[in-house]
């Protein structure tokens, strides 16, 4: 917990002098999908409070935005914790997911698209596996994934997507074994990237069901047994 709160003192300047609780949520939940603060954490207001400069009012409005997301959950007399989710969960997410981004290449009109963001998460999450850093292939399919919903140009859809991937971390953090998870699907970033490069938006979206439905079960199954093993 004491890295976490220094990384949160760093943070600080960022709040400013208008610093509001809407831009202290930004921060956890930053924090919370970076795997700063890993499901089931209890989240401390007097420390969290202290290493960010911002009032104990200011800090429980911010819990309560990240409640309403789902990033966090208020049990009684005990505190607030880092959510943890259920197979159920996971399985809800991807149902959003498929509805959106699908939707979202489906609704894209007439090629040339403005495919630039999409093209740099690929490279990145090709130079994290390179480098052997699973997490930041993990973060870099997130990019990916964000820069495809952005294609909407819709900034009401980029909000709920973010809260969406956002929960979705939640689940990434308890994989013991990112490099299996992730790695299948560097290719198939690639391959949906060049599809869409050619104007192919029809097959981009037969794509994109087969990858998310996969990854629906292939996460359901990661996930569940991680799940189970911790009852245990």
């Amino acid at each position: 917990m004491a890295a976490e709160l220094t990384g949160l003192a760093d943070d600080r300047a960022l709040l400013g002098r208008t610093s509001t609780a809407e831009r202290v949520a930004d921060i956890l939940r930053s924090r919370i999908a970076e795997g700063f603060f890993p499901p089931g954490t209890r989240l401390s207001e007097d420390s969290i409070g202290g290493a960010l400069g911002v009032s104990r009012n200011t800090l429980r409005e911010a819990f309560r935005l990240l409640t309403h997301e789902r990033l966090l959950v208020h049990e009684l007399n005990r505190g607030v914790f880092v959510r943890v989710l259920t197979v159920e969960d996971v399985a809800d997410i991807y149902r959003t997911r498929r509805l959106v981004e699908c939707a979202v290449v489906r609704g894209l009109g007439d090629p040339p698209y403005r495919l630039e963001g999409l093209a740099e998460a690929v490279a990145e999450g090709q130079r994290d596996a390179r480098e052997g850093d699973w997490k930041g292939v993990s973060t870099a399919n997130i990019h990916f994934h964000r820069e495809l919903v952005a294609l909407a140009g819709s900034a009401r859809t980029d909000e709920l997507m973010r809260s969406v991937f956002a929960e979705l971390r939640l689940a990434f953090h308890v994989v013991d074994n990112p490099r299996e998870l992730y790695e299948p699907y560097l290719a198939r970033n690639l391959l949906i990237l060049r599809t869409l490069q050619r104007g192919e938006r029809a097959e981009a979206e037969r794509m994109l069901v087969e990858y998310l439905d996969d990854s629906l079960r292939r996460m359901v199954e990661v996930y569940g047994r991680r799940v189970r093993d911790s009852a245990l």
